[in-house]
């Protein structure tokens, strides 16, 4: 295990699920895989691994690109022309940590409603931020989702919820976008499928390299036409790749065998949760529904808690990132054990790191 070289302590990495390292069955398939030229459409192990995510989702087709940020980047691209105008959450990743990519490259103007605790937000808006047939004024044709939702503490937005929202969106003659990055942890922690979470949706794009512990790559699912578009705005940004089935090869084992152990991510998150309660940090553990952790930090005395706590976690070898200067992310993945989580609260109990630090 790789140490902290001040403290020589094991690290604990809980900066993100995305720090899974390849397991041996993927390493294996990613050596044996068969390959050819993607963009040409002949890679075998690349179709499969579509064929299996449109399988999985419960739509007609799928494309691979290489990240979580193409994936809806090459969705919402697809989804508009310049101009347009998208309706997101104030605290959705498009918004908040994917560099503006939709109004830089697509020229289409990200209007946010105001996240509620679930992810969602009040589908009553919806109406309001529709933009009237003026000239003077973007045509809203776009709304986005996100499930689990980040920066909502890996919240799951209920099936009932996606259905209200996505109904009242299309109502008002708009498509749907599902940000669906960490969608299988939503499945697991829900008892829904992946298909009936993405259903009211025209399209999904989920992650493999985060919970599902691949090293690269999204899918993007939709119907045929809208997938055959996508292809070609993948080209335009830069996406088509060639022999990647050595990478899709990896992405086939997490969806085979990494799917079901996500239960123990949330299981540990919860483990975290409590101890950080019983360290006098203001979480209820029963609000932790996934595998990602968010803690509120007293701003009242210092305006910037959260990186001074960060600092502090890395001298005792815990790597935590900061959604913001007055919280604290901890996620839990396929590489971090419940003793590791075990070990982390202990090391800040004798250290006697809480909220007042």
């Amino acid at each position: 295990m790789t140490r902290n070289q001040s403290t020589e302590l094991p690290l604990i990495d809980m900066r993100s699920d995305t720090v899974t390292r390849p397991t041996p069955a993927m390493r294996r398939a990613m050596f044996e895989a068969d390959v050819g030229d993607d963009v040409f459409g002949e890679d075998p192990t690349i179709t499969k691994l579509e064929e299996t995510a449109a399988a999985r989702t419960g739509k007609e087709a799928a494309l691979f690109v290489s990240s979580g940020t193409m994936a809806n980047l090459v969705s919402l691209l697809t989804h508009t022309t310049a101009g347009d105008e998208l309706l997101v959450g104030d605290r959705a990743h498009i918004v908040r940590a994917e560099a503006g990519g939709v109004s830089r490259l697509g020229g289409v103007l990200a209007t946010t409603l105001p996240n509620q605790p679930d992810g969602g937000f009040d589908p009553e808006l919806i109406p309001g931020a529709v933009r009237p047939d003026d000239m003077h004024q973007p045509r809203t044709t776009l709304l986005a989702l996100e499930n689990t939702h980040n920066f909502c503490g890996g919240s799951v937005v209920s099936l009932e919820r996606t259905e209200e929202i996505a109904g009242v969106a299309r109502e008002h003659g708009l498509r749907v976008h599902l940000d669906g990055a960490r969608i299988f942890n939503a499945a697991v922690a829900s008892g829904h499928s992946v298909a009936e979470l993405a259903a009211p949706a025209d399209s999904v794009a989920f992650c493999l390299s985060k919970g599902l512990g691949a090293p690269v790559g999204s899918l993007i699912c939709g119907d045929e036409a809208f997938i055959r578009e996508a292809r070609r705005t993948r080209k335009l940004v830069g996406g088509g790749m060639r022999q990647a089935g050595i990478l899709a090869a990896a992405g086939l084992v997490a969806l085979d065998q990494m799917v079901d152990r996500l239960a123990d991510d949330h299981a540990n998150a919860r483990q975290l949760a409590r101890g950080l309660a019983e360290l006098g940090f203001d979480i209820n553990p029963e609000d932790v529904q996934t595998n990602i952790v968010i803690v509120q930090l007293d701003s009242s005395h210092d305006p910037a808690p959260s990186p001074k706590l960060q600092a502090a976690l890395k001298e005792l070898g815990i790597l935590v990132t900061t959604p913001d200067r007055t919280k604290i992310r901890l996620v839990t993945h396929a590489d971090l054990s419940s003793d590791e989580c075990a070990a982390a609260l202990l090391r800040m109990a004798e250290a006697e790191i809480g909220p007042a630090l």
